[in-house]
């Protein structure tokens, strides 16, 4: 990286105006993190139109089929919390590649399989993989941006999750399409070779390397061995949900819920001497605590909508999988614009662009339902594109600014972690929602004896029902709290560490849930 810097004057609280200096090469850097974060999250839906071809091709079971696509969400969810912590002790960036090349030979060997076993094992590297990268991103823009700055930059990870979730049906439908049925699903897994190759070189070129000054700070092994444990108990049930048979697996949900307690009380004790793995003190934050449990309960109804939908689409109206992946488009263009909008307007009006962008969600999902009753038939999904637009734009107001917002009060050395956290509590949504809506959706199906479109419109309801318990919890805060900007601003201190050189004394500003200012970090330029 060059070694010229952007100089600008900043007002810190103690009222005096000091310069702050700003690597120039930070959005080349940004760039490189947000394409493997796309390429990362889109692994998660774009297999979805893929099944009936793999299980074609390598003979998979119901069973095999379910930890091809569930698999990857497990070990993605349960590397996200101990890799955000390593990153933020040991620095993000190596960390970041090493997931980014193990994602990479992954996708190879994914691509590559013969048999069930090979397929599954491939999934699951994949997800400890993208477990690893995805954490260190949100650390990296807080590390590389002046709060006031992060709007535009969590605008476009927000806008980068959205849109790879929705586009994943329609990318997977295409390549299928070109390839064909034998060999297109490869080619979903071959893509990410390319594209992982040019991100590690661009990435050790332009992500900055950071001495931290926490290297032999203690990274809480048991708590890590506790929060795995009790990640996966919890989420296990949920992905074999259709697969085990019988109310039994639910004590495993149970064991995981006093696993994560246990989890708490040893974060507590930990946490008076060392740094724990998880700073329990930020849910006592409005902005963190709240953002995460919209979070958790957007997601659960998000990613559903494509996997119930894409279903009704091929099994029921006869779509192939390139014009179900083309139904889902609108959603996807929506959430890309409502993303871009959202980060003009999320520091001047907080918590309130979620609350309107939920009402969206919750008004073209209902459109949409309205449109697939009255037009029945293939014509069906063209007539509940504009409903899935207005539910897309109301998507991108979601994502993007309930990222920044939770994130606006974190100190920059927890931000790795922090981040985790959040997109745990995504995963987990994502695992619960599908249990829930593909459990009512399969139940409706039997019910009334393959009527697709009954079975749909339930699950749809199910779905628009996680979304309004999501409202009503950003309509607490906005009803009962203080308005939260958008980013921290001057008012929350200025200037954090990492990424920046203060010329002068330096003096942060509060920070969340009272923890101590935590030392700069200096741009290693090697």
């Amino acid at each position: 990286m060059g070694d010229t810097l952007d100089p600008r004057l900043w007002p810190f609280p103690d009222g005096n105006v000091r310069l702050v200096t700003s690597d120039p090469q930070r959005w080349r850097a940004l760039t490189v993190a947000l394409v493997a974060g796309f390429m990362t999250l889109l692994d998660v839906s774009i297999v979805n139109v893929a099944l009936p071809s793999i299980r074609d091709e390598l003979q998979l079971s119901s069973g095999e089929l379910q930890w091809v696509l569930s698999g990857y969400a497990l070990t993605f969810g349960l590397l996200l919390v101990p890799a955000g912590r390593f990153g933020d002790a040991r620095g993000r960036r190596n960390v970041f590649i090493a997931g980014l090349v193990l994602f990479t030979l992954a996708s190879a060997a994914a691509g590559l399989a013969t048999s069930a076993l090979w397929l599954i094992v491939a999934r699951l590297v994949q997800g400890a993989a993208a477990g690893v990268m995805n954490p260190q991103i949100s650390g990296l823009i807080q590390e590389m941006f002046d709060p006031p700055e992060r709007a535009r930059p969590f605008g476009l990870l927000g806008a980068t999750i959205g849109i790879s979730t929705a586009v994943g049906p329609l990318l997977g439908g295409l390549l299928i399409a070109v390839f064909g049925e034998a060999e297109g699903w490869r080619w979903i897994f071959y893509l990410n070779i390319p594209i992982g190759v040019v991100a590690v070189i661009l990435g050790r070129r332009w992500i900055p390397v950071r001495r931290s000054e926490k290297s032999r700070e203690s990274l809480d092994p048991v708590g890590v061995a506790l929060l795995g444990l009790g990640v996966v108990l919890f989420l296990l049930p949920l992905v074999q949900e259709r697969e085990w048979q019988g109310n039994a697996k639910w004590l495993l949900a149970v064991a995981g819920a006093l696993v994560l307690a246990l989890f708490v009380v040893w974060e507590r004790r930990f946490g008076r001497e060392h740094t724990a793995l998880v700073e329990l003190g930020l849910f006592k934050v409005r902005s963190y605590g709240l953002g995460a449990l919209i979070g958790l309960l957007y997601f659960a109804g998000f990613t559903t909508i494509f996997f119930i939908y894409t279903l009704y689409l091929q099994s029921g109206l006869g779509y192939s999988a390139l014009l179900a992946g083309l139904a889902v488009t609108p959603f996807a263009l929506g959430s890309a614009v409502g993303a871009a909008v959202s980060g003009r307007f999320v520091n001047r009006y907080g918590r309130h662009l979620v609350v309107l962008g939920l009402v969206m969600v919750i008004v073209g999902l209902a459109g949409a339902d309205l449109a697939l009753t009255v037009v029945e038939g293939h014509a069906g999904g063209a007539a509940a594109a504009f409903p899935l637009l207005v539910a897309g734009l109301g998507s991108g107001l979601v994502i993007s600014p309930n990222q920044n917002l939770s994130l606006s009060q974190v100190p920059v050395a927890r931000a790795g972690s922090a981040g985790a956290v959040l997109q745990t509590g995504q995963r987990i949504g994502t695992a619960m929602g599908i249990a829930a809506v593909g459990a009512l959706f399969f139940a409706r199906l039997a019910d009334s004896r393959g009527d697709w479109g009954s079975a749909f419109r339930g699950a749809l309801w199910l779905t628009v029902a996680f979304v309004v318990v999501a409202l009503a919890a950003a309509l607490t805060d906005v009803l009962t709290g203080r308005r939260l900007p958008g980013s921290a601003g001057p008012r929350d201190g200025g200037p954090r560490e990492g990424g920046r050189r203060e010329h002068g004394r330096h003096e942060p500003g509060r920070h969340a849930a009272g923890a101590a200012p935590q030392p700069s970090s200096v741009p290693d330029r090697r």
